[in-house]
């Protein structure tokens, strides 16, 4: 493959790492500083773009991608404001979206297990669910995308209005699913999952060890897309199918 890499961070040198370890090439790479090489970039000048930018460079960056026909991967978060402008847009241009909060197969399996769980304990209302994860100082969006997406998972089954971020654990919402944002040093990534009694606790956690697990799940992802030629807005649950 082609591969037009958006983000030149820690994420997105494993993630070319990797790709050329699998035998890919990458024709560009554009971050905040080379943005003018969009200008250089006609349609279909490569075969896939996987980004991994910033919050407020996502959408303008998805947007390239699309009006040039490159099917795109993102995986940055903080921007989901935007994410049914995004979709259109693909439907529009007859493009190729495909948006995860996490690539990492784990991650994945971690989420289903999430509901499955939120399933059972939404018949016993004496525990009280919250959610923690921890990342590194770098991190600029908070909660993380894949606790947003843990959270999604938690309020399809219980009696909650919402998720809402804390400082702290002093004030617990009743109607609202608490998350606890932390950002620690060289930290790739820990959630957990609390369910919390007066008799006890559960507790189900996923801890990334790297960042290379994050990166392999996105370039096969990838893969998938141009060896299988799909197209349209697709998750997760398209690739893991």
């Amino acid at each position: 493959m082609r591969i037009l890499l958006i983000g030149y961070g820690k994420m997105g040198k494993t993630i070319e790492q990797i790709a050329l370890q699998r035998n890919h090439s990458i024709v560009a790479r554009i971050d905040q500083d080379n943005t003018d090489t969009w200008e250089t970039l006609g349609k279909d000048a490569a075969d896939i773009a996987i980004e991994f930018s910033q919050p407020d460079a996502a959408v303008a960056n998805i947007r390239h991608c699309l009006s040039r026909g490159i099917p795109i991967v993102s995986g940055t978060t903080g921007w989901l404001s935007h994410r049914e402008e995004i979709e259109n847009f693909c439907q529009e241009e007859g493009g190729t979206f495909f948006y995860a909060s996490n690539f990492s197969i784990g991650v994945n399996l971690f989420f289903r297990l999430n509901a499955q769980l939120a399933k059972l304990i939404g018949d016993y209302p004496q525990y009280q669910a919250s959610i923690e994860e921890t990342h590194h100082t770098e991190k600029k969006d908070a909660p993380s995308g894949t606790a947003i997406t843990i959270a999604e998972g938690i309020l399809e089954y219980l009696p909650l209005t919402d998720w809402t971020l804390q400082e702290s654990e002093q004030e617990k919402p009743v109607s609202q699913l608490p998350v606890y944002a932390k950002r620690e040093k060289d930290v790739p990534g820990t959630h957990v999952v609390r369910y919390q009694s007066e008799e006890d606790t559960i507790e189900i956690k996923h801890t990334a060890h790297s960042r290379k697990g994050f990166a392999l799940g996105a370039v096969v992802v990838a893969e998938w897309i141009v060896n299988q030629q799909k197209s349209g807005v697709l998750t997760m649950n398209d690739f893991l199918k």
